[in-house]
């Protein structure tokens, strides 16, 4: 029986600057949920890419002498690359500029003009050109200054704009909240959207004046439609298979609804109130989950250019490389909250974690077959070491469904500790049934129990992190004679106890990850 389609989305980043951390961040986190889904035997897409519309992306590329278009397109060839370093394997990478993304927008806005949801009216207020977004007084640091952009004094607009009624689905909202608390995460996220509802929402802004750079309104084309109502539909334009004529019918039919939209809490109001509202307007089916995730402090203080202290993430990937970046955003911080980079303390996680526990331990259970059992997977039967092996055997062979639940809940960090204590655990094993002994004292049948199970035991480890660390999990796959192709990985059966054949030719031992020097802390990982 096939198991259900699933479609997961990063936000679509705004296309105004480089990628940064804080967009790397969630998108190695929707990428290594993917690959969960992927392993778990699910048809998977995950959509990625990049908001190219609004005001502020046509100020930036004057102010670099460029045109809208060939500033994105500069911006998303750095977004490409980027992604590509940090070994992100979406399914589709959505541009708002794109013809196909038009023909949706327009086809979804005059779904919910028919249902009398958008009319005209007078504008006032302050706009964030930085947020693409007006914000009411209450909202404003002194100065008129943005809440979020702190830098940022917001601008007052006083034009004639077409708005959505919002309004209209206060109601609607509230009973989705109610009905559905899984809805928004993690809980203060949820908190969060429940207080700003509770307040009353006001209908929004849907088109600018006096803007050329976005789709003209299908109704009044002398209106640009807004960016944000413009960027949320670049969800579903990526839905369509490339031979798919542009239409809400055929971007439907196969993905939607959507599994989860893993974004940033700064934009939690868009994706958990206008897009839900958006979508009933239109009798659309809503989202499963909005997750928003935390913000990043370097150091422990909030990064700025100003300070001098921005994270960035090409710099990461090159001296230390991708599964060392990945592990350690995925299994230090929790999902969902706030987090730290401190170079000191990613440099001793990573070495511990993946160096010295992982690595070592299949270095010196490899040579140990080399010596003791003649570079093959050797036959494991019951011996007298049952007392130490058997709680290594029951912790591995529950491990899949204990770290399914983890992925399932974007609790990545739980996914991570899950799979060290397997590992700890074989690490102990070898160190109180001392191989080496066993050995020397005639007891190959100790031995031989003892190797498998902590070879087995590294197998369904690298398995199970294979979402977070993917090339350190296809080496240690191929190490143990096994095939690991990230494009088609092995099926959820490799979560179970016994798919190493006894018998077979083991590879030579080799460093799976070398450790960091912090001394130099220049050199990638080697894989």
């Amino acid at each position: 029986m096939s198991l259900e389609p699933v479609a997961l989305t990063t936000p679509l980043f705004y296309a105004n600057d480089l990628p940064h951390i804080g967009s790397a961040y969630p998108t190695i986190a929707a990428d290594a949920l993917a690959r969960f889904y992927r392993l778990k035997g699910h048809p998977t897409r995950f959509i990625t890419g990049t908001d190219e519309h609004g005001q502020k992306i046509q100020r930036s590329a004057e102010k670099l002498n460029r045109t809208p278009q060939e500033h994105c397109d500069l911006v998303v060839s750095e977004f490409e690359a980027l992604w590509q370093q940090l070994n992100i394997r979406y399914d589709r990478f959505s541009r708002t500029t794109a013809p196909r993304h038009q023909a949706i927008v327009n086809e979804f806005f005059q779904r919910v003009y028919a249902a009398g949801d958008i009319y005209l009216s007078q504008q006032q207020g302050w706009y964030c050109v930085a947020c693409e977004e007006f914000k009411e007084e209450r909202e404003l640091l002194d100065e008129h200054r943005c809440p979020i952009h702190t830098n940022v004094v917001c601008e007052w607009r006083d034009e004639a704009n077409y708005f959505f009624r919002l309004s209209k689905y206060q109601d609607r909202l509230e009973q989705l909240y109610r009905d559905r608390p899984d809805f928004i995460q993690p809980e203060a996220r949820r908190n969060e959207v429940l207080g700003f509802v509770k307040q009353g929402l006001t209908d929004f802004s849907i088109s600018r004046v006096n803007l050329d750079w976005g789709f003209p309104m299908p109704t009044d084309p002398s209106h640009t439609i807004y960016v944000w109502f413009d960027a949320l539909l670049g969800y579903i334009t990526a839905l369509l298979d490339p031979e798919d004529e542009p239409t809400l019918e055929n971007a439907l039919k196969t993905w939607f609804p959507f599994k989860v939209h893993i974004i940033g809490k700064d934009i939690l109001r868009f994706h958990a109130i206008y897009w839900p509202a958006m979508l009933m307007s239109a009798e659309l089916a809503i989202p499963e989950r909005v997750f928003g995730h935390g913000l990043l402090t370097k150091d422990g203080l909030k990064m700025g250019k100003t300070m001098g202290n921005v994270i960035d993430p090409y710099d990461l990937v090159k001296r230390f490389g991708a599964d060392a970046v990945r592990y350690y955003f995925l299994k230090e911080i929790e999902f969902g909250r706030d987090g730290d980079f401190n170079e000191e303390r990613f440099v001793a996680i990573v070495n511990a974690d993946l160096a010295n526990s992982l690595g070592n331990l299949l270095n010196r259970s490899l040579g140990m077959i080399g010596k003791y059992c003649h570079g093959v997977v050797p036959v494991s039967t019951a011996s007298a070491l049952r007392e130490l092996v058997v709680p290594v055997i029951e912790t591995a062979s529950s491990l899949g469904d204990r770290v399914a639940d983890n992925y399932s809940n974007l609790d990545f960090q739980s996914a991570c500790n899950n799979i060290l204590d397997l590992i700890w655990k074989c690490n102990k094993l070898i160190d109180d049934a001392a191989p080496w002994k066993l050995f020397k004292a005639g007891q190959q049948a100790e031995v031989n129990e003892v190797l498998y199970t902590i070879l087995e035991s590294v197998r369904i480890a690298a398995y199970l992190l294979s979402p977070v660390t993917p090339k350190l999990s296809s080496e240690i796959y191929r190490q143990l004679g096994l095939d690991f192709q990230e494009a088609l990985p092995p099926d959820w059966i490799h979560c179970k106890w016994g798919i190493l054949t006894e018998g077979a030719s083991l590879q030579s031992p080799t460093p799976i990850f070398q450790r960091i020097e912090t001394q130099t802390a220049t050199n990638p990982q080697k894989v």
